[in-house]
């Protein structure tokens, strides 16, 4: 495959950070084996720095993991404890790039995921949203990607069994990036 240069999908060299007002980094859970529990992490920061090809481009974030919602006060608060993230030993999680690569529409960021002092290597694939500049004169671009993530790998072990079979919370985690970042002046 032949490298294409951020230029040639309207992107600039240069750091983009994260516009935390603009972004969404959500979840979602299978419960009970039979509905889905969807939220998001509210509070993130990070930066996008691109060279002059993907490859020589890289991605850094960091989450306040006590800003996990998923719109139940109980169980945010469960989640939030030493059950799960164990927020108050781990504040944070980070994502730290390692790999960018695709084409002009379609991408793969390879990188560690961190959380609760666990880091695994995960692969988002996503695509390309576009850039535009905004009344204000700054300049965006967004991008969308999921992944999929085993939450045992990552000491998320809590778990309680049905009565009828099966178990409370799946292993299985889809995380998913709908991220607007800014160019710096």
């Amino acid at each position: 495959m032949t490298a294409i240069t951020v230029e040639t999908v309207g992107l600039s060299q240069g750091t983009w950070t994260i516009d935390a007002s603009h972004s969404t980094v959500g979840f979602t859970v299978r419960h009970a084996g039979i509905s889905k529990v969807r939220g998001q992490f509210t509070e993130l920061e990070g930066a996008l720095t691109l060279g002059e090809t993907l490859a020589d481009s890289a991605v850094t974030a960091t989450i306040q993991a006590a800003s996990f919602n998923s719109g139940d006060a109980n169980r945010d608060g469960h989640v939030r404890s030493a059950d799960f993230f164990d927020v108050e030993t781990f504040p944070t999680l980070t994502f730290v790039s390692s790999a960018v690569s695709g084409t002009e529409d379609d991408f793969e960021l390879t990188g560690e995921l961190t959380i609760r002092g666990i880091s695994k290597t995960v692969t988002f694939t996503g695509e390309f949203n576009g850039v535009a500049v905004d009344p204000f004169g700054a300049t965006r671009a967004g991008f969308e990607a999921k992944t999929v993530i085993s939450r045992k790998e990552f000491g998320l072990t809590w778990n309680a069994a049905l009565e009828a079979g099966g178990v409370l919370v799946s292993d299985k985690v889809t995380i998913a990036l709908d991220v607007a970042f800014v160019k710096a002046a």
